[in-house]
Protein backbone atom coordinates (compact mmCIF):
# COMPACT_ATOMS: atom_id res chain seq x y z
CA UNK A 1 0.00 0.00 0.00
CA UNK A 2 1.56 3.59 -0.72
CA UNK A 3 2.34 5.65 2.14
CA UNK A 4 1.81 9.09 1.36
CA UNK A 5 2.01 11.88 4.27
CA UNK A 6 -0.15 15.01 4.54
CA UNK A 7 1.60 18.50 6.05
CA UNK A 8 -1.77 20.80 7.56
CA UNK A 9 -4.77 20.11 8.43
CA UNK A 10 -6.44 23.09 6.81
CA UNK A 11 -9.36 22.67 4.34
CA UNK A 12 -6.47 21.32 1.22
CA UNK A 13 -4.86 19.31 3.73
CA UNK A 14 -7.65 17.61 4.94
CA UNK A 15 -9.59 16.98 1.72
CA UNK A 16 -5.47 15.55 0.17
CA UNK A 17 -5.22 13.35 2.98
CA UNK A 18 -9.61 12.01 3.00
CA UNK A 19 -9.14 11.76 -0.54
CA UNK A 20 -5.65 9.94 -0.84
CA UNK A 21 -7.04 7.20 1.90
CA UNK A 22 -10.31 6.89 -0.90
CA UNK A 23 -7.91 6.48 -3.09
CA UNK A 24 -6.33 3.39 -1.64
CA UNK A 25 -3.48 5.23 0.08
CA UNK A 26 -2.31 4.81 3.82
CA UNK A 27 -2.30 8.45 4.90
CA UNK A 28 -0.76 10.49 7.83
CA UNK A 29 -1.77 13.75 8.58
CA UNK A 30 0.22 16.31 10.69
CA UNK A 31 -1.49 19.01 12.04
CA UNK A 32 0.47 21.23 14.26
CA UNK A 33 -2.38 22.96 16.40
CA UNK A 34 -4.02 21.76 18.43
CA UNK A 35 -7.03 21.14 16.44
CA UNK A 36 -7.87 20.50 12.51
CA UNK A 37 -8.90 23.61 10.67
CA UNK A 38 -8.57 26.40 12.65
CA UNK A 39 -8.12 29.00 9.98
CA UNK A 40 -11.41 27.41 8.17
CA UNK A 41 -13.22 28.15 11.86
CA UNK A 42 -13.10 32.01 11.25
CA UNK A 43 -13.72 32.15 7.72
CA UNK A 44 -16.74 34.37 6.39
CA UNK A 45 -17.14 35.39 10.48
CA UNK A 46 -17.49 32.10 11.66
CA UNK A 47 -19.82 30.67 8.98
CA UNK A 48 -17.74 29.82 6.28
CA UNK A 49 -18.24 31.03 2.87
CA UNK A 50 -17.11 27.44 1.30
CA UNK A 51 -17.31 27.71 -2.76
CA UNK A 52 -19.29 30.40 -4.87
CA UNK A 53 -22.50 28.65 -6.94
CA UNK A 54 -20.65 29.41 -10.35
CA UNK A 55 -19.51 27.39 -13.21
CA UNK A 56 -15.30 26.81 -13.75
CA UNK A 57 -15.71 29.33 -16.63
CA UNK A 58 -16.80 31.64 -13.31
CA UNK A 59 -14.49 29.99 -10.74
CA UNK A 60 -11.37 31.10 -13.53
CA UNK A 61 -12.56 34.41 -14.26
CA UNK A 62 -12.80 35.49 -10.28
CA UNK A 63 -9.06 33.53 -9.90
CA UNK A 64 -6.45 36.62 -9.94
CA UNK A 65 -3.01 34.52 -10.33
CA UNK A 66 -2.37 31.76 -12.62
CA UNK A 67 -5.81 30.61 -13.57
CA UNK A 68 -5.25 28.85 -15.99
CA UNK A 69 -2.60 26.78 -13.78
CA UNK A 70 -6.38 25.67 -12.33
CA UNK A 71 -8.03 24.35 -15.15
CA UNK A 72 -7.52 20.54 -14.29
CA UNK A 73 -7.99 20.96 -10.45
CA UNK A 74 -11.46 23.08 -10.71
CA UNK A 75 -12.65 20.48 -13.64
CA UNK A 76 -12.02 17.70 -11.52
CA UNK A 77 -13.64 19.24 -8.34
CA UNK A 78 -15.70 22.40 -9.42
CA UNK A 79 -18.41 23.64 -7.29
CA UNK A 80 -21.10 21.63 -8.23
CA UNK A 81 -19.23 18.68 -7.22
CA UNK A 82 -17.46 20.27 -3.99
CA UNK A 83 -21.66 21.19 -2.93
CA UNK A 84 -22.31 17.27 -3.57
CA UNK A 85 -19.71 16.32 -1.42
CA UNK A 86 -20.80 17.84 1.20
CA UNK A 87 -24.51 17.49 0.92
CA UNK A 88 -23.56 14.17 0.85
CA UNK A 89 -21.95 14.01 3.98
CA UNK A 90 -24.99 15.37 6.15
CA UNK A 91 -24.29 19.08 6.12
CA UNK A 92 -26.81 21.18 3.53
CA UNK A 93 -25.81 24.06 1.88
CA UNK A 94 -27.70 27.23 0.58
CA UNK A 95 -26.42 29.88 -1.88
CA UNK A 96 -26.44 33.70 -1.00
CA UNK A 97 -26.15 36.93 -2.68
CA UNK A 98 -23.66 37.07 -5.21
CA UNK A 99 -23.24 32.63 -5.29
CA UNK A 100 -21.74 32.52 -2.04
CA UNK A 101 -22.40 29.28 -0.60
CA UNK A 102 -22.40 28.49 3.37
CA UNK A 103 -23.97 25.91 5.23
CA UNK A 104 -27.19 25.75 6.24
CA UNK A 105 -26.50 26.83 10.03
CA UNK A 106 -24.07 29.29 9.48
CA UNK A 107 -21.47 27.40 11.35
CA UNK A 108 -17.87 26.79 9.79
CA UNK A 109 -17.36 24.43 12.21
CA UNK A 110 -19.57 21.93 10.26
CA UNK A 111 -17.33 22.02 7.16
CA UNK A 112 -14.67 21.09 9.85
CA UNK A 113 -16.70 17.99 11.00
CA UNK A 114 -17.50 16.82 7.71
CA UNK A 115 -13.67 16.88 6.60
CA UNK A 116 -12.61 15.37 9.99
CA UNK A 117 -15.59 12.61 9.00
CA UNK A 118 -14.04 11.89 5.76
CA UNK A 119 -10.82 11.43 7.07
CA UNK A 120 -12.07 9.26 9.86
CA UNK A 121 -14.37 7.04 6.79
CA UNK A 122 -11.33 6.15 4.71
CA UNK A 123 -8.59 5.37 8.35
CA UNK A 124 -6.85 8.88 7.65
CA UNK A 125 -4.34 8.61 10.81
CA UNK A 126 -4.27 12.53 12.03
CA UNK A 127 -1.31 13.65 14.48
CA UNK A 128 -2.54 16.66 16.14
CA UNK A 129 -0.09 19.13 17.81
CA UNK A 130 3.05 17.64 15.62
CA UNK A 131 5.23 20.03 13.33
CA UNK A 132 6.95 18.79 11.11
CA UNK A 133 10.75 20.21 11.15
CA UNK A 134 12.56 18.80 7.74
CA UNK A 135 11.89 16.79 4.77
CA UNK A 136 14.53 14.66 3.28
CA UNK A 137 14.44 12.35 -0.09
CA UNK A 138 16.29 9.19 0.39
CA UNK A 139 16.09 6.77 -3.09
CA UNK A 140 12.60 6.42 -3.49
CA UNK A 141 11.52 7.47 -0.27
CA UNK A 142 10.78 10.74 1.68
CA UNK A 143 11.69 10.95 5.56
CA UNK A 144 9.33 13.36 7.28
CA UNK A 145 11.22 14.30 10.63
CA UNK A 146 8.58 15.74 13.43
CA UNK A 147 9.39 17.77 16.14
CA UNK A 148 9.22 14.92 18.78
CA UNK A 149 12.27 13.58 17.10
CA UNK A 150 10.06 10.68 15.07
CA UNK A 151 10.98 9.94 12.34
CA UNK A 152 8.32 8.52 9.42
CA UNK A 153 8.79 6.94 5.83
CA UNK A 154 6.24 8.11 3.20
CA UNK A 155 6.09 7.32 -0.92
CA UNK A 156 4.36 10.54 -1.40
CA UNK A 157 4.16 14.14 0.13
CA UNK A 158 1.66 16.50 -0.01
CA UNK A 159 2.83 20.03 1.14
CA UNK A 160 -0.52 21.65 2.30
CA UNK A 161 0.81 24.09 4.72
CA UNK A 162 -0.95 27.55 3.72
CA UNK A 163 0.39 30.78 3.71
CA UNK A 164 1.33 33.88 6.42
CA UNK A 165 -2.49 35.18 6.86
CA UNK A 166 -3.49 34.81 10.08
CA UNK A 167 -0.23 33.65 11.96
CA UNK A 168 -2.48 33.40 14.79
CA UNK A 169 -4.04 30.29 13.49
CA UNK A 170 -0.56 28.91 12.73
CA UNK A 171 0.47 30.20 8.96
CA UNK A 172 3.77 30.60 9.17
CA UNK A 173 5.35 29.97 5.94
CA UNK A 174 6.61 26.48 6.86
CA UNK A 175 5.94 25.63 3.59
CA UNK A 176 7.81 27.34 1.66
CA UNK A 177 10.74 26.32 3.59
CA UNK A 178 9.86 22.76 2.96
CA UNK A 179 9.73 23.74 -0.79
CA UNK A 180 12.68 25.63 -0.92
CA UNK A 181 14.75 23.11 0.56
CA UNK A 182 13.33 20.54 -1.93
CA UNK A 183 14.40 22.39 -5.04
CA UNK A 184 11.41 25.29 -5.54
CA UNK A 185 11.69 28.74 -6.04
CA UNK A 186 9.13 30.85 -4.11
CA UNK A 187 7.51 34.03 -5.85
CA UNK A 188 7.20 37.17 -3.85
CA UNK A 189 4.40 37.00 -1.06
CA UNK A 190 2.02 39.57 0.09
CA UNK A 191 -0.59 39.99 2.57
CA UNK A 192 -4.14 40.32 0.27
CA UNK A 193 -8.01 40.53 0.62
CA UNK A 194 -6.74 42.85 3.57
CA UNK A 195 -7.31 46.34 5.12
CA UNK A 196 -5.71 49.52 3.65
CA UNK A 197 -4.01 52.14 5.59
CA UNK A 198 -4.61 55.57 4.22
CA UNK A 199 -2.78 58.49 4.54
CA UNK A 200 -5.25 60.52 5.22
CA UNK A 201 -6.10 61.15 8.50
CA UNK A 202 -9.56 62.00 8.58
CA UNK A 203 -10.94 58.98 8.46
CA UNK A 204 -10.29 58.18 11.56
CA UNK A 205 -13.45 60.52 12.88
CA UNK A 206 -15.46 58.34 10.29
CA UNK A 207 -14.35 55.06 12.01
CA UNK A 208 -17.00 52.34 12.28
CA UNK A 209 -19.28 54.09 8.95
CA UNK A 210 -20.18 51.89 6.80
CA UNK A 211 -20.93 52.92 2.45
CA UNK A 212 -23.12 50.94 0.70
CA UNK A 213 -23.36 51.02 -3.00
CA UNK A 214 -20.38 53.41 -3.72
CA UNK A 215 -17.86 52.44 -6.59
CA UNK A 216 -13.94 52.11 -5.31
CA UNK A 217 -11.60 53.02 -8.15
CA UNK A 218 -7.64 52.59 -7.43
CA UNK A 219 -4.91 53.38 -10.01
CA UNK A 220 -1.19 52.54 -9.96
CA UNK A 221 1.42 55.44 -9.25
CA UNK A 222 1.15 55.83 -13.59
CA UNK A 223 -2.59 56.90 -13.68
CA UNK A 224 -3.84 53.43 -14.85
CA UNK A 225 -7.16 52.34 -13.56
CA UNK A 226 -6.02 48.48 -11.88
CA UNK A 227 -9.46 47.89 -10.39
CA UNK A 228 -13.32 49.92 -10.34
CA UNK A 229 -15.84 47.67 -8.19
CA UNK A 230 -19.37 49.27 -6.34
CA UNK A 231 -20.47 47.96 -3.29
CA UNK A 232 -19.68 48.22 0.20
CA UNK A 233 -16.78 49.51 2.59
CA UNK A 234 -15.90 50.55 5.75
CA UNK A 235 -13.70 53.24 7.32
CA UNK A 236 -11.22 52.39 10.34
CA UNK A 237 -9.52 53.78 12.78
CA UNK A 238 -6.59 54.26 9.88
CA UNK A 239 -7.46 53.41 7.02
CA UNK A 240 -10.69 51.21 4.75
CA UNK A 241 -11.87 48.41 5.07
CA UNK A 242 -15.31 46.16 3.75
CA UNK A 243 -15.62 44.08 0.93
CA UNK A 244 -14.83 45.97 -2.55
CA UNK A 245 -11.82 47.97 -0.20
CA UNK A 246 -10.00 43.67 0.86
CA UNK A 247 -10.51 43.04 -3.43
CA UNK A 248 -9.07 46.51 -4.07
CA UNK A 249 -5.68 45.41 -2.07
CA UNK A 250 -5.67 42.53 -4.33
CA UNK A 251 -3.99 44.88 -6.98
CA UNK A 252 -2.60 46.86 -4.89
CA UNK A 253 -0.44 45.20 -2.57
CA UNK A 254 2.42 45.24 -5.34
CA UNK A 255 2.34 48.90 -6.22
CA UNK A 256 2.69 49.61 -2.50
CA UNK A 257 5.74 47.65 -2.31
CA UNK A 258 7.00 49.91 -4.67
CA UNK A 259 5.28 53.12 -3.24
CA UNK A 260 7.23 56.11 -2.20
CA UNK A 261 5.78 60.00 -1.48
CA UNK A 262 6.44 60.86 -5.04
CA UNK A 263 5.11 57.49 -6.59
CA UNK A 264 1.77 56.06 -4.74
CA UNK A 265 -0.91 54.45 -6.31
CA UNK A 266 -4.49 56.10 -5.70
CA UNK A 267 -7.69 55.18 -4.36
CA UNK A 268 -11.33 57.72 -5.20
CA UNK A 269 -14.57 56.47 -3.92
CA UNK A 270 -17.08 57.47 -5.80
CA UNK A 271 -20.36 58.09 -2.94
CA UNK A 272 -22.95 58.84 -5.51
CA UNK A 273 -22.02 56.27 -8.56
CA UNK A 274 -25.61 56.11 -9.65
CA UNK A 275 -25.31 59.95 -11.07
CA UNK A 276 -23.23 61.94 -13.14
CA UNK A 277 -21.36 64.80 -12.42
CA UNK A 278 -24.71 67.15 -14.02
CA UNK A 279 -27.11 64.65 -12.70
CA UNK A 280 -25.39 65.32 -9.18
CA UNK A 281 -25.33 69.31 -9.22
CA UNK A 282 -28.64 69.27 -10.29
CA UNK A 283 -30.16 67.03 -7.23
CA UNK A 284 -27.97 69.33 -5.32
CA UNK A 285 -29.26 72.76 -6.67
CA UNK A 286 -32.50 71.07 -6.22
CA UNK A 287 -31.65 70.32 -2.28
CA UNK A 288 -30.38 73.66 -1.68
CA UNK A 289 -33.36 75.12 -3.39
CA UNK A 290 -35.16 73.64 -0.89
CA UNK A 291 -32.80 75.02 1.96
CA UNK A 292 -31.66 78.12 0.77
CA UNK A 293 -32.08 79.80 4.48
CA UNK A 294 -29.84 77.04 5.69
CA UNK A 295 -26.17 77.38 6.30
CA UNK A 296 -24.06 74.90 4.07
CA UNK A 297 -23.44 72.97 7.11
CA UNK A 298 -27.39 71.70 7.54
CA UNK A 299 -27.91 71.32 3.77
CA UNK A 300 -26.91 68.01 3.09
CA UNK A 301 -29.30 66.05 5.52
CA UNK A 302 -30.42 64.23 2.30
CA UNK A 303 -27.61 63.56 0.13
CA UNK A 304 -25.28 62.01 3.00
CA UNK A 305 -24.79 59.70 5.81
CA UNK A 306 -24.79 62.41 8.96
CA UNK A 307 -21.61 61.42 10.15
CA UNK A 308 -20.15 61.92 6.57
CA UNK A 309 -20.92 65.46 6.47
CA UNK A 310 -18.84 66.96 8.26
CA UNK A 311 -15.35 65.31 7.01
CA UNK A 312 -17.20 66.37 3.34
CA UNK A 313 -17.61 69.93 4.80
CA UNK A 314 -14.02 70.59 5.76
CA UNK A 315 -12.56 68.57 2.48
CA UNK A 316 -14.68 71.23 0.28
CA UNK A 317 -13.02 73.95 1.88
CA UNK A 318 -16.58 75.74 2.29
CA UNK A 319 -17.19 77.54 5.12
CA UNK A 320 -19.96 75.18 6.83
CA UNK A 321 -21.58 78.82 7.85
CA UNK A 322 -21.67 79.64 4.61
CA UNK A 323 -25.46 80.04 3.31
CA UNK A 324 -26.67 77.94 0.67
CA UNK A 325 -28.24 80.77 -1.69
CA UNK A 326 -24.47 82.18 -1.75
CA UNK A 327 -22.71 79.11 -2.30
CA UNK A 328 -20.87 80.21 -6.06
CA UNK A 329 -20.92 77.61 -9.18
CA UNK A 330 -17.66 77.28 -8.59
CA UNK A 331 -18.00 75.74 -4.86
CA UNK A 332 -20.62 73.46 -6.23
CA UNK A 333 -18.16 71.67 -8.67
CA UNK A 334 -15.88 71.23 -6.24
CA UNK A 335 -18.43 69.75 -3.99
CA UNK A 336 -19.60 67.28 -6.99
CA UNK A 337 -15.99 66.70 -7.88
CA UNK A 338 -15.24 65.51 -4.19
CA UNK A 339 -18.65 63.04 -4.04
CA UNK A 340 -17.77 61.57 -7.52
CA UNK A 341 -13.55 61.82 -6.22
CA UNK A 342 -13.19 61.40 -2.83
CA UNK A 343 -9.39 60.90 -2.40
CA UNK A 344 -7.63 58.54 -0.72
CA UNK A 345 -3.94 57.64 -0.66
CA UNK A 346 -2.94 53.53 0.43
CA UNK A 347 0.24 53.67 2.25
CA UNK A 348 -0.06 50.09 3.30
CA UNK A 349 -2.10 47.11 4.40
CA UNK A 350 -2.72 46.57 8.04
CA UNK A 351 -0.61 43.18 7.44
CA UNK A 352 -0.61 39.24 7.35
CA UNK A 353 -2.41 39.37 10.67
CA UNK A 354 -5.57 40.71 9.20
CA UNK A 355 -5.37 39.11 5.50
CA UNK A 356 -7.81 36.85 4.38
CA UNK A 357 -5.07 34.94 1.76
CA UNK A 358 -1.19 35.41 0.89
CA UNK A 359 -0.89 36.48 -2.86
CA UNK A 360 2.21 34.96 -4.10
CA UNK A 361 4.20 31.28 -2.71
CA UNK A 362 5.44 28.26 -4.79
CA UNK A 363 5.88 28.82 -8.35
CA UNK A 364 3.37 26.84 -10.34
CA UNK A 365 5.79 26.87 -13.56
CA UNK A 366 7.40 23.95 -11.44
CA UNK A 367 4.42 22.15 -10.55
CA UNK A 368 2.65 19.98 -13.34
CA UNK A 369 -0.39 21.46 -13.48
CA UNK A 370 -2.88 17.81 -14.31
CA UNK A 371 -1.49 16.36 -11.06
CA UNK A 372 0.20 19.25 -8.76
CA UNK A 373 2.75 17.06 -8.51
CA UNK A 374 6.17 18.78 -8.34
CA UNK A 375 8.80 18.92 -11.63
CA UNK A 376 11.65 18.79 -9.65
CA UNK A 377 11.11 15.90 -7.11
CA UNK A 378 8.48 13.17 -7.73
CA UNK A 379 5.63 12.10 -5.53
CA UNK A 380 6.07 15.32 -3.96
CA UNK A 381 2.95 17.30 -4.28
CA UNK A 382 1.17 20.64 -3.36
CA UNK A 383 -2.68 22.31 -2.60
CA UNK A 384 -3.86 25.15 -1.27
CA UNK A 385 -2.51 28.41 -0.57
CA UNK A 386 0.65 27.67 -0.21
CA UNK A 387 0.91 28.05 -4.24
CA UNK A 388 0.88 31.03 -5.97
CA UNK A 389 -2.55 30.92 -6.90
CA UNK A 390 -5.32 33.73 -5.38
CA UNK A 391 -8.61 34.65 -6.56
CA UNK A 392 -11.28 37.33 -4.97
CA UNK A 393 -13.68 37.22 -2.57
CA UNK A 394 -16.85 35.37 -2.51
CA UNK A 395 -15.89 31.45 -1.50
CA UNK A 396 -13.33 31.33 -4.93
CA UNK A 397 -10.07 30.79 -2.40
CA UNK A 398 -11.82 27.96 -0.38
CA UNK A 399 -12.98 26.24 -3.65
CA UNK A 400 -8.92 26.66 -4.63
CA UNK A 401 -7.96 24.90 -1.74
CA UNK A 402 -10.68 21.80 -1.91
CA UNK A 403 -9.84 21.67 -5.88
CA UNK A 404 -5.91 21.46 -5.49
CA UNK A 405 -6.39 19.06 -2.27
CA UNK A 406 -8.68 16.93 -4.51
CA UNK A 407 -6.63 16.62 -7.38
CA UNK A 408 -3.07 15.99 -5.39
CA UNK A 409 -4.89 13.54 -3.19
CA UNK A 410 -5.59 11.32 -5.95
CA UNK A 411 -2.59 11.77 -7.74
CA UNK A 412 -0.53 11.28 -4.77
CA UNK A 413 -2.42 7.87 -3.88
CA UNK A 414 -1.41 6.67 -7.77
Amino acid sequence: MRRVVVIGGGPAGMMAAGTAAENGADVILFEKNEKLGKKLHITGKGRCNLTNNTDVAGLLEHTLTNPRFLNSSFYNMDSQALMQFFESRNTPLKTERGGRVFPVSDKADDINKALAGYMREFNVKVRLKTAVQKIDVEGNLFKIYADNRDVFEADAVIIATGGLSYPATGSTGSGYIFAKSLGHDITPTFPALVPIITAETWVSALEGLSLKNVRCTAKAASGKVIYEETGEMLFTRNGVTGPIILRASAFLVGHLECANAQNNPTISIDLKPALSPEQLDNRILRDFAESQNKNFANALDDLLPKRLIETIITLSKISPETKVNNITRHQRQTLVTLLKNLPLTPTATTGYKEAVITKGGVNVKEINPSTLMSKKQKSLFFAGEVLDVDAMTGGYNLQIAFSTGRLAGQNAAK
